[in-house]
């Protein structure tokens, strides 16, 4: 069985790994793809990108049956939504390692959270939210105010009006508090009944987590780089 390489942007920095069958056996890291492919001690003949192509629309299966030289992000048409390939990544990672899972993913990242309805391996819905892009943008911090919170969970049509409390107070605790607690409250058609698998490697999703906690809602947590070797093993397997 011949090497390949799987090439991505992780949303930091574009990584790439030769995998022999299911097992990493080279990896490294750039500032774009071709530096990351470039870092490696030798590049394969077959190399795989994740993110390239035409989206797939939902619902589909998160490891593609025929998959071409690349992993496609997403698309969903109502609501419209988009998950991009590293995301389809982790994804499969988790389902991979749990397969018998039947509930949410919340996938956070440094720009967007998602929440994504998965079932049978198959991503079936997705809904996601500027949250954390708006948190960085208002000045809001980390950990969040949970009061706060609360309060936004209870009553998201008061956001506004409590944003602006916030930024005159100089409570930068509570702008994140507030943001997240709308994003919960929108999201409740996803987490209400569920289970909640968390997927965030930079420690952003504590507040999430005790908010959907303290709602009755069963939380795991997963590091997004335990995970990656799990889908990069499962993607490397179906390429070869």
């Amino acid at each position: 069985m011949s090497d390949c390489a799987i090439v991505g942007h992780d949303g930091h920095r574009a990584r790439a790994f030769v995998l022999r069958g299911g097992r990493v056996v080279d990896s490294a890291h750039g500032p774009d793809r071709d530096a990351a492919l470039a870092a490696l001690v030798a590049v394969p003949e077959r190399v795989f990108h994740i993110g390239d192509g035409a989206p797939d629309n939902l619902p589909t299966p998160l490891l593609p049956i025929t998959p071409g030289r690349g992993l496609p992000g997403l698309t969903q048409n109502s609501p419209a939504d988009v998950l991009d390939g590293w995301v389809r990544l982790l994804l499969l990672g988790f389902v991979e390692a749990q397969p018998d899972w039947d509930g949410v993913a919340l996938v956070l990242t440094d720009q967007l959270s998602h929440w994504v309805h998965l079932s049978a391996r198959e991503v079936v819905s997705c809904q996601s939210f500027l949250t954390p892009r708006l948190i960085a943008a208002l000045g809001g911090t980390l950990p969040a105010d949970m009061g706060a919170l609360g309060d936004s969970l209870s009553r998201p049509e008061r956001l506004a009006a409590h944003l602006r409390s916030a930024e005159v107070s100089g409570r930068a605790g509570a702008i994140s508090g507030y943001l997240i607690g709308a994003e919960l409250a929108a999201a409740r058609p996803y987490w209400l009944g569920q289970s909640v698998a968390l997927i965030d490697g930079g420690g952003s999703g504590a507040g999430h987590a005790e908010a959907l906690e303290a709602q009755g809602v069963p939380v795991s947590r997963h590091d997004p780089e335990a995970i990656l070797s799990t889908a990069l093993a499962a993607l490397g397997e179906r390429i070869g």
